[in-house]
């Protein structure tokens, strides 16, 4: 950025500061917290204010009060921005609001603002196209997951009011190809331009591979509470949960694919990730024959079986892992299972998370942490 353009860009953000401090405290306008935005959005490519964004963080875990002046200042001030560096960390900044995970925050619905068509307006085409091409992917990954938080915080209204339960098989192969959806959105937040290598860019990466890694570890607990009831279900569903496991497949191999383009770019969080599992065509082709009544007594080949864990199935402790080798497919410890959803969420928790509180000022340091992804078939 040119020294013009940096001095032009504080100078705005001075000046929207001013008039913030000068505006009157309404139910829709806070000064303090509009200020702070203003700070944890700057022009500066250069800097992230992460100490104005944990302020309002702390101002929405607070009180769902302050999250109507949230709503009216960053709305406000992403449309009238023509700044890239502006444009992301709003989006940034919302991303973090959807981390706090309050119930005000599940009211929102679809964004208040619309970056869809964002064009940056103090660089030439050539050269912030990819800049664009990178805001407008991010706006669409979170505008849709502002939309399916609305829609869960309503589908939960309706079940308390109706007293059902809601937890069918049906229900949760829904939610797996929501899941896969939003995954699909994810994966296209990537930088695509060679001048892209900066670290404002770095910084939202890291908070994609978090995401990617949430919904993925959300995918894998869903596809195994569909493979636990499968065999009990409808045609309608089967052919659900087939497609699901097709899509998982190809899923799987994008997101190796996205793990070294991310690896070669440089992103700190995508450092050390692990192996992906495949789920086989010849897993697929499995359950397609179990959901159509083909199975019949096939003898199961135990040469093409791979144990989850290499111990005999029957003196496994009922604490771990254990694969019932049968004709109609792969049997999962319930237990195991469930131990394994609180284990994965415990391990998501102590991830590095730029969203969380930190130290120093000026920068946030990225602590690459061995994670532990389990693939899509044996958990």
């Amino acid at each position: 950025m040119k020294l013009w353009q940096r001095a032009a860009g504080a100078l705005k953000d001075k000046t929207s500061i001013w008039s913030a401090n000068l505006s009157r405290k309404t139910s829709y306008r806070n000064p303090d917290l509009e200020a702070a935005i203003i700070k944890a959005t700057s022009h500066d490519e250069c800097n992230v204010d992460y100490r104005n964004a944990q302020r309002v963080f702390a101002w929405i875990r607070a009180s769902p009060i302050s999250l109507k002046p949230l709503v009216w200042a960053l709305s406000n001030r992403m449309e009238k921005t023509e700044s890239w560096v502006v444009a992301i960390k709003g989006l940034m900044l919302m991303h973090g609001v959807f981390c706090c995970k309050t119930a005000a925050v599940q009211r929102i619905g679809r964004l208040p603002f619309d970056l869809s068509q964002f064009t940056d307006g103090h660089s030439s085409p050539e050269r912030s196209r990819g800049f664009d091409a990178f805001v407008r992917a991010y706006f669409a990954y979170l505008d849709q997951k502002s939309s399916l938080f609305y829609e869960k915080k309503n589908k939960k209204t309706e079940k308390n009011h109706n007293q059902e339960d809601g937890s069918t098989l049906k229900q949760e192969l829904i939610k797996l190809e929501k899941l896969q959806t939003s995954l699909d959105t994810l994966l296209q937040i990537k930088p695509e331009s060679s001048n892209m290598k900066v670290d404002l860019i770095l910084e939202a990466m890291d908070c994609v591979i978090i995401e990617i890694f949430d919904v993925y570890r959300s995918i894998c607990d869903t596809i195994a509470k569909v493979l636990m009831g499968i065999q009990s279900s409808g045609k309608i569903e089967a052919e659900m949960a087939v497609k699901a496991l097709r899509k998982a497949t190809t899923q799987g191999d994008e997101l190796v694919e996205f793990f070294e383009f991310c690896r070669d770019f440089g992103v700190f969080n995508a450092m050390e990730v692990p192996k992906v599992t495949q789920v086989t065509e010849e897993d697929i082709e499995d359950l397609e024959r179990i959901m159509n009544g083909v199975s019949e007594n096939k003898e199961v080949d135990k040469s093409k079986v791979v144990p989850v864990m290499e111990e005999d199935a029957k003196e496994c402790d009922k604490e771990r892992l254990r694969t019932i080798v049968t004709d109609k497919w792969e049997v999962f410890d319930e237990d195991f299972i469930a131990n394994y959803v609180n284990q994965s969420k415990a391990t998501n928790h102590n991830r590095y998370n730029p969203f969380e509180d930190y130290e120093q000022e000026n920068h946030l340091p990225i602590v690459p942490i061995p994670v532990h992804v389990p693939d899509l078939i044996t958990f």
